[in-house]
Parts: C-alpha cells; sequence; structure tokens
C-alpha cells in the first residue's frame, strides 16, 4: 500500500517507519525534515527506516494517517487538499471526539475512517522517535480493514472495532479517570448518547499500564507547549451540556488545565 502521513511526531513518526520497514511506501507530508526515522523500541527493535517528504499531498496515495495533534489540525489540513484525496482514505489517530465530525466536513465523509491508538511514544529530535511503552494497540472502524491489516503486520496490535463512536470514547475514558479523576465518569456522557463503553475492560489496561507512563498531554503542559485541553476537557464539556449533565468537578478541572495552557500565539 501507499500512505501519507500528516503530522510526524510520535505517533505519525513511528507508524511511518513501522510500514516502511514493512515494504509499503510512506510519503512524510512536512516542509523539511529528515528522510530517515530512526526508532528506539524495546517491542519493535531499533532500526531506521527511509520515508519520501512531501510538503502537500500530490501523487495519489491509498491511505492517509492523520496524526497531527488536534491544536494543528486545521493547519495542517492544508497539507491535504480534497481534490488530491482521491479515493484515499483519511484515518485519524487524534485524541477526543470531534474531530470525526470536522473531518467528514472537510473531505468525503464516507473516506473518513476513525482510528484510535494506546502507546507511549516521542520524538526526541528530528527524525528520532522513542516508543517507551509495553503496549501498542490500535484500534480501527469499519471500512479500515485493509490498512488494519497492513498495520498488524508491522507488529501492532490491531482491531477492527464496528461501533467507532464506543471506540473513541473507550479511548477517552481511558484518558480522563487515570489522570483527571473526575467524579462523573465518561461512561455517564457516552450512556447520554448512546453509546456504550466497557469500563472493565478500560480499568484493566489502567491498572497494567507502567506508573510512569504519561499522557501527551501532559508531556506537552510540561513542555510548556499549547496542550489539546479543549479537544479533550472541551469536549466532554460540551457534550455533557448537550446531555444536561452536571459536572462542576470537571468544570473546575478543565478551566484550571486551561489556564496552565499556552495559547497558539504565546512565546
Amino acid at each position: 500500500m501507499s500512505f501519507a502521513v500528516l503530522g510526524p511526531g510520535g505517533v505519525g513518526g513511528l507508524l511511518a517507519a513501522l510500514l516502511s520497514r514493512g515494504g509499503d511506501r510512506v510519503v512524510v507530508l512536512h516542509d523539511s525534515g529528515p528522510r530517515e526515522i530512526h526508532v528506539e523500541s524495546e517491542r519493535f527493535g531499533d532500526f531506521t527506516a527511509e520515508v519520501d517528504t512531501a510538503p502537500r499531498l500530490a501523487a495519489p496515495v491509498d491511505a492517509v494517517l492523520v496524526t497531527v495533534k488536534a491544536t494543528h489540525l486545521d493547519d495542517g489540513l492544508d497539507r491535504m487538499p480534497a481534490a488530491a484525496l482521491g479515493d484515499a482514505l483519511v484515518i485519524p489517530f487524534l485524541n477526543g471526539i470531534e474531530h470525526v465530525e470536522h473531518l467528514r466536513r472537510m473531505y468525503s465523509a464516507s473516506s473518513v475512517v476513525p482510528a484510535t491508538i494506546r502507546i507511549e511514544t516521542t520524538k526526541v529530535a528530528p527524525g528520532v522517535i522513542h516508543h517507551t511503552s509495553p503496549f501498542a494497540m490500535v484500534d480501527i472502524g469499519p471500512r479500515g480493514e485493509r490498512v488494519a491489516a497492513h498495520l498488524r503486520a508491522t507488529g501492532l496490535d490491531v482491531r477492527i472495532k464496528e461501533d467507532e463512536m464506543a471506540m473513541l470514547w473507550d479511548k477517552m475514558a481511558v484518558r480522563r479517570p487515570k489522570r483527571t479523576h473526575a467524579r462523573v465518569p465518561p461512561g455517564l456522557r457516552a450512556a447520554a448518547e448512546g453509546v456504550a463503553i466497557d469500563p472493565q475492560l478500560n480499568l484493566a489496561f489502567i491498572e497494567k499500564a507502567p506508573g510512569t507512563m504519561e499522557t501527551s498531554m501532559q508531556r506537552d503542559q510540561a513542555a510548556g507547549r499549547q496542550t489539546e485541553i479543549d479537544a479533550l476537557g472541551g469536549a466532554l464539556l460540551r457534550r455533557a451540556a448537550k446531555a444536561g449533565i452536571q459536572v462542576p468537578v470537571t468544570e473546575r478541572i478543565v478551566e484550571d488545565l486551561a489556564k496552565r495552557s499556552p495559547t497558539i500565539n504565546s512565546a
């Protein structure tokens, strides 16, 4: 298959390198950067993979993996104009829920296949990716079977999830209780939208996660970068308000984290 990767950070860089090592053609969409990606991982080994680079999607591909942060999504989409997509699938790996609706307004709705990834990986330097978690799990929605097969062949644990909203809420549920300890669980908000999530499965994942594991938002906050608080906490508040659920604790947490997050234009 041929893939484009939008957002060659920790997740995008790792996926690009794994797919390239497996024999797929990969083009990373950015203005400048190394054509080699070096990965250091106990699970996948230490290796270097070559990728193509381009500032914008121009040649046809089978799928575009969207791995930018939610805060940079709109800017990043300029690199993948709808006219250049053709029949390509758009596979977003973003945190949160609202990005799927946004992408389906920007592109053909049927081409957008949501996915989630549970992993701890970081870009420590241009073209250098550290994968530090023992797990690397991908869930992908219907119509993503062919992409799933190629991701699975790289060594990732991959599942097809028929209920895409349950898949997105499951990822949200894992991130919320582990790091913010909100008293009103995301399950209530998911249920209000007719979505059933598996709390026992999510709690089991949390209990098995290494004690040193950090979320990407924690790392962004520690580094003084803009966080995804609106895509995560803000989305939860908007969903709760729509469902008529009172979430005062979550409101205070989101407000506090938003105050700590630099704005786009801050130094």
